[in-house]
C-alpha cells in the first residue's frame, strides 16, 4: 500500500477583510487538508446496497451444501416435476375432473367506502369543493392498485357530512342515497384498465369523453389531453351507464318512458303493423291468368 501523503496546513491571512466577496474565496484555504494517495482503493458501496449472487453447485465449500439445497436423489433433485404429477399414476385432474370455470367477463373493482372518503376529507387529503375522481383518489393514496375501476360502497355512511361530487366506475344504491342526502352527487362512468393508467399519469381526462355531458364547474366540455377517454362499446356496459338508477353518465340518451335496455323495447314506443286478412275470393282473384 503506498504511503499516505499528508499536505501541510496552508493558512492565508486576509489583508483586507472588508472587501466584498474576498472571504468566501479564501475559505477553503483556511483549514488544513489531508488526502490519501490510495483513496480510490478505499471506495466501497453503501452497506446493504449490493448482495452477492448465490453460486450453487460449487461444492460444500460454497456454504450451500454438496447437493446445493436439493437433497439426495429423486426426480425433484435431478430435474423438474410437472404440476399435478403423481409419480406415474393417473393424475387427480383425470380421475376427479376439473371443477369450476374462470369467468372471463368478471371485473376487478376496488371497493371504496364513504367513511374512508370522509376521513380523507377531514385530514385535508381530498378537496371537497372539487370533483373526486380516480385521479384524486390515487394521488391521495385513498385507493391503490386500481385495475378495472372503483366501486363506491355505503359503509360508514352515517359519518358522511360533506356534500361531495364523486365520479366512480360503479356505486351501490345505498351509497348513492347517502351522498345525495348529504347534498352531493354521484356519477358513474366507464373506464378501461389502460385508461386508468393514463389518467393516473395525467395523459387522459378523468371525466370527459366524446359522449359524456358531465357538468363540472359549469362546463361539460373536454379539456386538452393527448389521449382521449374511451366510451363503452359492449351492450352490457352501455346498458349499465344508460340506467338513471345507477346515475350513469349516458342516461341523458334516454327519452321519456324509455328503458336503458338496447334489446327490449319500451311498450308503446314501437310501430304496430296490422296483419292483413286475406279471403279465399281475393286469393283466387289474384291467381287468375285473365
Amino acid at each position: 500500500m503506498p504511503p499516505l501523503l499528508r499536505a501541510s496546513p496552508c493558512v492565508f491571512r486576509i489583508s483586507n477583510p472588508s472587501l466584498p466577496g474576498s472571504a468566501p474565496f479564501f475559505l477553503p484555504f483556511l483549514y488544513p487538508q489531508s488526502r490519501s494517495a490510495s483513496i480510490l482503493s478505499g471506495l466501497s458501496d453503501n452497506p446493504g446496497a449490493y448482495n452477492r449472487r448465490i453460486r450453487r453447485g460449487r461444492g460444500p465449500s460454497s456454504g450451500k451444501g454438496k447437493t446445493s439445497g436439493r437433497g439426495h436423489k429423486g426426480q425433484k433433485q435431478h430435474g423438474k416435476v410437472p404440476r399435478g404429477f403423481n409419480g406415474g399414476q393417473t393424475p387427480d385432474e383425470v380421475v376427479h375432473g376439473v371443477r369450476g370455470f374462470e369467468n372471463v367477463f368478471s371485473v376487478d373493482m376496488k371497493p371504496l367506502n364513504l367513511e374512508k372518503i370522509q376521513s380523507w376529507v377531514d385530514q385535508g387529503r381530498l378537496d371537497p369543493t372539487k370533483p373526486i375522481t380516480i385521479k384524486e383518489l390515487a394521488k391521495s393514496r385513498c385507493v391503490a392498485n386500481v385495475k378495472d375501476g372503483v366501486k363506491l360502497l355505503a359503509k360508514g355512511s352515517e359519518k358522511l357530512s360533506s356534500p361531495l361530487q364523486i365520479i366512480a366506475s360503479r356505486a351501490s344504491a345505498s351509497a348513492i342515497a347517502a351522498v345525495e342526502a348529504a347534498g352531493g352527487s354521484v356519477t358513474t362512468r366507464y373506464y378501461t384498465p389502460f385508461s386508468i393508467q393514463r389518467i393516473i399519469k395525467g395523459k387522459t381526462d378523468p371525466i370527459h369523453s366524446l359522449e359524456s355531458q358531465i357538468v363540472v364547474d359549469g362546463t361539460a366540455g373536454q379539456k386538452d389531453y393527448p389521449i382521449r377517454l374511451p366510451d363503452p362499446t359492449s351492450r352490457k356496459d352501455i346498458e349499465y351507464y344508460r340506467d338513471p338508477a345507477h346515475r350513469g353518465y349516458l342516461s341523458y340518451q334516454l327519452g321519456e318512458g324509455q328503458g336503458p335496455s338496447l334489446f327490449f323495447k319500451t311498450p308503446g314506443t314501437g310501430k304496430f303493423v296490422a296483419k292483413k286478412v286475406r279471403t279465399k275470393a281475393a286469393s283466387a282473384a289474384e291467381n287468375r291468368i285473365w
